[in-house]
């Protein structure tokens, strides 16, 4: 069974096994972006540790950087991405991952919120910027 896990910064980590995760943006995110029209992924191999930069993505308002949700290795990245970078927008949660992470530091998705904490989260954060 997997879980999904959120950062503040509006990334989310899907963990199958407790070694392996999936990374990409959230619907909250890609919506606020608007258009995604490029899309930087970090190169297999890559390690990562939590909170560093680990892609780009731009849209047709800014770019903004996806930073790692946890600490590891990538293993895969989405090779259609780089194609098709509105999958971000059309399926932020799904088919529009950027890449996945071999988890070096498991301990760490204990930072992170669960879906309820990050609803209220987003909820809490439109509030304040109203």
């Amino acid at each position: 069974m997997s879980k999904v896990y959120y950062t503040e910064d509006h990334e989310w980590i899907r963990v199958e096994d407790g070694k392996e995760g999936t990374v990409g943006i959230t619907d909250f995110a890609q919506a606020q972006m608007g258009d995604v029209v490029f899309v930087e992924l970090p190169p297999v191999g890559t390690v990562l540790t939590q909170g560093e930069q680990a892609a780009v993505v731009e849209s047709v308002k800014a770019a903004s950087e996806l930073y790692a949700p946890v600490s590891g290795t990538v293993v895969a990245v989405n090779p259609d991405l780089p194609d098709a970078p509105g999958t971000v927008n059309e399926d932020p949660q799904g088919e529009g991952w950027f890449f996945r992470l071999a988890l070096t530091q498991p301990n760490e998705l204990a930072d992170l919120m669960d879906q309820d904490a990050y609803e209220v989260f987003v909820a809490e954060a439109g509030e304040s910027a109203g």
